[in-house]
């Protein structure tokens, strides 16, 4: 009986250049593809995990200006200077942010904001439609910590961000009655609510 052996041709090294052929050929594969899925991630960024941010940006408002008094002539009397009217205990009201520095209400305005933040959710369908926002809200509280009035300033144009916000605002209410610190009648709260998803 005669066999036959067959020689497999050999690369300089003694190496079988079939397999060297066919690692070089994964190897070349394994780097285009590499390429296309970077080329790709930075065109169409992926979003493996999605984290809410909440951002509040809230500005002290002042009060409206009274216009200007005009002399008997008709000419605006710029010199003579008219001291505020002193208002009761029940019509005094001031505007505030979360993030407030005023000593008087730095504390309550932290209370708020802890409990704004336990109520506000990111809503389901707005996470799965990767939808983000950004609005402003203005809530008044009475003294003993009621919610008196709630209403959108800066709407996000998305109506579910919208709702989310201004439930949490309500679920969180009433809050704490005012500290003494806190000498009005009536709080103005301005809260910023930024609905954003963030990829790790």
């Amino acid at each position: 009986m005669v066999r036959k052996i067959l020689r497999v041709p050999r690369d300089l090294f003694g190496r079988d250049t079939g397999k060297t052929a066919m690692r070089l050929s994964l190897a070349l594969s394994l780097v285009c593809h590499l390429g296309i899925v970077l080329a790709v991630q930075k065109a169409f960024p992926l979003r493996w995990t999605f984290e809410s941010n909440h951002a509040y940006r809230v500005e002290l408002v002042r009060p409206p200006v009274d216009p200007l008094e005009t002399a008997a002539g008709g000419k605006t009397n710029l010199g003579k200077v008219n001291p505020p009217p002193q208002k009761s205990g029940d019509d005094t009201e001031d505007t505030i942010s979360l993030d407030t520095s005023d000593k008087r209400y730095a504390s309550y305005a932290g209370i708020i904001k802890t409990r704004l933040m336990s109520r506000w959710k990111y809503p389901a369908k707005a996470r799965e439609n990767l939808l983000e926002g950004k609005l402003l809200l203005l809530f008044t509280l009475n003294r003993k910590g009621g919610l008196i009035d709630l209403r959108i300033l800066e709407p996000s144009g998305i109506t579910i961000l919208d709702r989310e916000a201004m439930r949490a605002v309500r679920s969180a209410a009433p809050f704490p009655p005012f500290p003494s610190s806190v000498s009005v009648a009536r709080l103005h709260v301005k809260a910023k609510f930024d609905y954003k998803l963030t990829a790790q």
